[in-house]
């Protein structure tokens, strides 16, 4: 993120990030305050914010893509039918597949979570400074990945202002889902 600030000679940044970019965004925001102005996280909650069994449950599928060339098989087997029943026919699948179906693209999609939430033992408690910058915490009320109760538990690391939206009748993709309501959010936010 500090690479693409300084390539631009970007002092200062708003920041509007979702899902495994609301995680780098979090963490930029911790770790570099004074690069962040204002910052908008869709999805995924502070990296502190509790577990809860329901997102433990919700995220049942981040153990399957640990086994390697097994989570690769399964998820395209009979015309990808487990991812496309992962998405529960939300986003743009067809793009998806496609994009995913060059070489070693979904292997490299898989490493991600493989590197960032492999199973390991439990380690001592992360420790981050809490966020200073003015925060926007959006979730979906059809998102069948993340527990929205998290994101709510976000506003504990925020030391600046916080606030919670919850986008009703969207699923987890909400740029797709509600762009309009989205947009004007992010308007009123960082006007």
């Amino acid at each position: 993120m500090l690479g693409i600030l300084d390539a631009f000679r970007i002092d200062v940044a708003d920041i509007v990030a979702h899902d495994w970019g609301a995680a780098v965004a979090w963490l930029t925001a911790t770790d570099h305050p004074n690069r962040v102005r204002k910052l908008v996280v869709l999805s995924v909650p502070h990296p502190l914010a509790p577990y809860t069994l329901r997102q433990r449950e919700m995220a049942w599928y981040q153990l399957l893509f640990q086994f390697e060339g097994i989570a690769e098989a399964q998820l395209q087997y009979d015309n990808w039918a487990l991812f496309r029943e992962l998405l529960r026919g939300n986003g743009d699948i067809d793009r998806y597949i496609s994009d995913l179906s060059r070489p070693d693209a979904l292997k490299a999609s898989l490493n991600w979570y493989r590197a960032n939430v492999a199973p390991r033992l439990p380690e001592s408690p992360l420790k981050l400074p809490p966020v200073e910058a003015p925060t926007l915490g959006i979730w979906s009320s059809n998102d069948h990945y993340l527990d929205g109760e998290r994101m709510k538990m976000s506003g504990r690391f925020v030391k600046g202002p916080w606030r919670y939206e919850q986008m009703d009748d969207a699923s987890h993709w909400i740029p797709l889902d509600a762009p309009g309501r989205l947009n004007q959010l992010l308007i009123e936010w960082l006007g």
